[in-house]
């Protein structure tokens, strides 16, 4: 029971280290496959300069590295190759200096997000593009406990609509959007038959059931379409205004 207590503990404390050794690396619904999709509709080639906002593991970078992309990640804890530290309110990159910026379920871990997308419009150079891809919540969702909103970046989350409205607001055009809806439930339904929820939790007495209905509760959410998944592409627009250079003009400010 402790040994038990304490693999859920970390669990909880490392939601992410936890679902990446169950899902395949992206770690997003649609894995490598939606994002090669994103890439191709981006028009990421070889030699298209390509940063990636909020990379963790690096399975993005990857992607996009294999079609011959000159390719850095920005995280907040960096590691691996062509990976840097960096805010994604304030990225380390000159003024127009960048072909198309990726921001895989990212947008959704700040209450900030509008002015981190607005920072992406900074850096892209004109034409270039945003490939974004992010949580969505409809309506009112259930009062999830906090393991399970953070888990699955409910807390700043938008709806559909206002995720166009607000890309469009920051100085982008918007001129794809796809739903993944079943990239979503298929996610659910490999978790779901991972992860005996209901033995595990059963063991942790009334927490374990409070977080048991709480899964029961985000899972009808996605079922029901409440909670979704959504791909944007976005070009910057002619009339965004672009601050004054804040760096000097070098690809990339490291340090």
């Amino acid at each position: 029971m402790t040994k038990m207590q304490g693999m859920f503990e970390t669990a909880l404390a490392n939601p992410w280290d936890t679902l990446r050794s169950i899902l395949d690396e992206p770690l997003h619904p649609g894995g490598r496959e939606a994002t090669e999709n994103l890439l191709d509709r981006a028009a990421v080639t070889a030699g298209t300069q390509v940063a990636d906002i909020g990379c963790g593991a690096g399975g993005s970078l990857s992607a996009a590295r294999d079609r011959g992309a000159d390719v850095v990640g920005i995280d907040h804890a960096p590691d691996g190759k062509d990976v840097v530290q960096g805010d994604m309110r304030h990225l380390p990159f000159a003024d127009d200096s960048i072909e198309v910026v990726l921001a895989e379920c990212v947008m959704c871990l700040t209450e900030q997000r509008e002015t981190a997308i607005r920072e992406t419009a900074r850096i892209v150079e004109p034409d270039g593009y945003l490939a974004l891809s992010d949580v969505t919540v409809e309506g009112q969702l259930p009062n999830l406990p906090a393991p399970i909103t953070n888990g699955l970046c409910l807390e700043t989350s938008q709806s559909r609509q206002k995720t166009i409205e607000t890309i469009e607001a920051t100085g982008y055009d918007v001129i794809d959007v796809q739903d993944h809806r079943d990239d979503i439930l298929t996610m659910q339904e490999k978790l779901q038959n991972s992860v005996d929820y209901e033995q595990i939790l059963g063991l942790l007495g009334e927490r374990g059931q409070r977080l048991l209905d709480g899964i029961h509760e985000a899972e009808a959410a996605v079922t029901d379409n409440r909670i979704g998944y959504i791909s944007v592409v976005a070009q910057r627009s002619d009339w965004v205004s672009i601050p004054s250079c804040r760096y000097s003009r070098q690809h990339l400010i490291r340090g």
